[in-house]
Order: C-alpha cells, then structure tokens, then sequence
C-alpha cells in the first residue's frame, strides 16, 4: 500500500492559521464582538502603540489612503475607532481605537496567550518555543518581525 503524499508546508501553515483564527472568531463573538471584520485585527494593531492619520494606515497595511479610510469609516461606526484632533497639525485627525476597540483588542491579546499555553500544555515547553522561533524567522526573512509590530504581539 502506497504512502499517501506528504502535505505541502504551505499549506500545512494555512490550516494552522485557520484553526486559529476560527478560535479567535468563536472567543471574540462568545465576548460580544460578533460584528469583527477580516481587517479589523491588522487595524487594531496597527492602533495598538498610538494613534495614527489614515495616511499612515494605509501604508502600515499596505493598502491605498481610500482603502484605509473605507476601513476607518466602517470601524467607527461600528465603534472601535474614534478620530480625534492631531495635536500637531490642526488640520489633520488622527484615529484611535476607541474603549470598544480596545476591549476587543484585549479579548484578543487573552485569546492568544491562551492558546500559546494551551500548545505547551499539549506539546510541551521546548516543542513551542521551537514553533515560535521557526514561524518567527520565516515571518521575518531571518531578520525577525517587525520591531515596531513585534511589541504588538505580546
């Protein structure tokens, strides 16, 4: 009997990436954010360190100004953003996550962290810490994550 093929890593990756995110999902709606959309997490992290203009969004995302503003607009009227007077420059607003985004982005943060214990509970200490430096050196190239992201991530 034939061996059956090995899967692809890439895709092995992908399936990882949706197991988690499917958790993520289900953590979040059992908490009351039932109305998350697919870039609100990037957006959260991005507003995680301070506030930012739109412009400044869409290059973190690497989308264009009209996208990032879309994204902006949605999320504020969903409440997890609000747009504030920048300090320095009186023209220009400055976007923020709101109490709202901030409670979902801690949500999130715990949901993480769980499952980070929830894996070394399963498949020991030594075994994660590999995963992690792997995932962390493909993710960066061999450079690491971004260190303006990495701080996001904890």
């Amino acid at each position: 009997m034939a061996t059956p093929p090995q899967v692809d890593f890439g895709i092995l990756l992908g399936l990882a990436y949706q197991e988690v995110v499917r958790g993520l999902r289900a953590t979040l709606a059992a908490a009351g954010f039932t109305d998350l959309g697919r870039s609100d997490g990037f957006v959260f992290r991005a507003l995680a360190g301070r506030p930012r203009t739109v412009s400044e969004l869409a290059v973190r995302l690497h989308i264009t100004k009209q996208g990032a503003a879309q994204i902006v607009a949605d999320m504020e009227r969903r409440g997890y953003v609000v747009r504030v007077p920048d300090p320095d420059d009186r023209r220009a607003k400055l976007v923020q996550l709101s109490g709202r985004g901030r409670r979902a982005l801690a949500a999130a943060r715990a949901f993480h962290a769980t499952y980070e214990r929830r894996l070394v509970r399963t498949h020991g200490k030594d075994r994660v810490a590999a995963l992690r430096e792997l995932l962390d050196g493909i993710a960066g190239g061999g450079e690491g994550v971004d260190p303006e992201l990495r701080p996001l991530y904890l």
